[in-house]
């Protein structure tokens, strides 16, 4: 069963960086896109950035892109995204997912693995 567990949240101001990392587990990854969606409060949840396990493939959302970089560590079977310049509508649940075999998807239902959210608020 595939696990993905969340850290690395927490109460930035704006203009900060933070940087969330995934453990993922359960099984090997090699075919798997590994993901991070976030819920504003109120909000659904959106798309942030996707890498592929192999290869290392990314894909953004236009709000991280420049800001946000995704990356895997193959090695430790974690999922990391590093934000920089993070803004008050940054703030949110951020969640790991994965899905199996390419492409990567900003649509959620095409994720089929979840974690349960770190928390990220940003103050300005």
């Amino acid at each position: 069963q595939v696990q993905l567990v969340e850290s690395g949240g927490g109460m930035v101001q704006a203009g900060d960086s933070l940087r969330l990392s995934c453990a993922a587990s359960g099984r090997a990854f090699t075919n798997y896109i590994l993901g991070w969606f976030r819920q504003p409060p109120g909000k659904e949840r959106e798309f942030v950035a996707a890498v592929a396990w192999s290869g290392g493939n990314t894909d953004y959302a236009d709000s991280a892109q420049g800001r946000f970089t995704v990356s895997r560590d193959v090695a430790k079977n974690t999922v990391y995204l590093q934000m920089h310049s993070l803004k008050p509508e940054d703030t949110g649940i951020y969640l790991c997912t994965a899905k199996y075999r390419r492409p990567t998807s900003s649509y959620r239902y095409n994720y089929a693995y979840w974690g349960q959210g770190t928390q990220v608020t940003v103050s300005s």
